[in-house]
Order: C-alpha cells, then sequence, then structure tokens
C-alpha cells in the first residue's frame, strides 16, 4: 500500500491524507511555501520514541514552516525543553526512561509560562485522558490518526 493512505501510527487507512515527502504536486508545493513564509515559524518539540511516527510528523510540521526538535524518551524531551524553551510539545504518553505524563507534569510544575502540549497515544483508555488532562495537557489524540487532525491542533494551539 502507498504511503499516500498511512496515518501517523502505522496503518493504512483509505481516504485519510497524511504529508510526505514526494506525495504533493509541484503546484501544490509551490502554495504550500508561499503559505509556510507568511507564517510565523514556530518551534515544536516531537517526544516520541517511534521512529516512524516522529518522521511522519516531522515532514508535515516542517512543511507547514515549523522548526522541528526530537527527543526520542522523556528524559531527552524534558532537557530538550529546558535548552530550546519550544512553543509547543508533541509528546507520546508511554516511552522509555521516563513517561509522557511525568514530563507532562514537571513541565507543567517548572516552566513559569505553561507550553502548549498535544499527547499522542495508543492507549484507548479513557482513564488516561482524564488523567493528562488533569495534569493540564492541551490536547490528547488516540494513534493512529489523520495528520490533517495533528495540524489543526498544532495551529490551534499556536494561533495560526
Amino acid at each position: 500500500m502507498g504511503d499516500e493512505n498511512k496515518t501517523a501510527g502505522g496503518e493504512n487507512k483509505a481516504g485519510d491524507e497524511m504529508k510526505t515527502a514526494g506525495d504533493e504536486n509541484k503546484a501544490g508545493d509551490e502554495n504550500k511555501t508561499a503559505e509556510s513564509s507568511a507564517k510565523p515559524r514556530k518551534r515544536i518539540l516531537l517526544v516520541d520514541d517511534d521512529r516512524e511516527i516522529i518522521e511522519s510528523m516531522r515532514i508535515a510540521l516542517e512543511a507547514e514552516g515549523h522548526e522541528v526538535l526530537i527527543a526520542r524518551d522523556g528524559n531527552q524531551g524534558l532537557a530538550l525543553s529546558e535548552r530550546e524553551n519550544p512553543d509547543l510539545v508533541i509528546l507520546d504518553m508511554m516511552m522509555p526512561k521516563r513517561s509522557g505524563f511525568l514530563v507532562l507534569e514537571k513541565l507543567r510544575r517548572t516552566r513559569p509560562v505553561p507550553t502548549k502540549i498535544i499527547m499522542v497515544t495508543a492507549n484507548e483508555g479513557g482513564r488516561h485522558k482524564a488523567y493528562a488532562e488533569t495534569l493540564g495537557v492541551d490536547d490528547y489524540i488516540r494513534k493512529p490518526f489523520a495528520m490533517d487532525r495533528l495540524l489543526n491542533s498544532v495551529n490551534r494551539l499556536l494561533g495560526i
């Protein structure tokens, strides 16, 4: 199956479009470049241990004109967040070394101005979503998801 029907999370889902390298026509690329240059460039930190999901999100976010930082586990995510001060963090729930919940909790306790945070997870339990909301997550997205769903959330939270 082609990448044009692939969603973040690795599953193919007919009808859901995801931006990937090489799947947009040239005119679409020119329009995207003009649009993204008009938008302010935002720094987005991706914290996830799944390389395919990171790469899918990175491609889509960079196509929208954002600067993307990548951390492969919760500890790296916290360190990069402190050093780079991103405008938005996209955070996986289940990761090695430090879970997304622990990262979210620490970011909420230590930042004078709260960073916008989107949590992404394959976990379908409503209990986890409720817990993330009590910790102050700004949006909660279940994997697999259409890339448009993520981009809409990113734009909304960044005020774009």
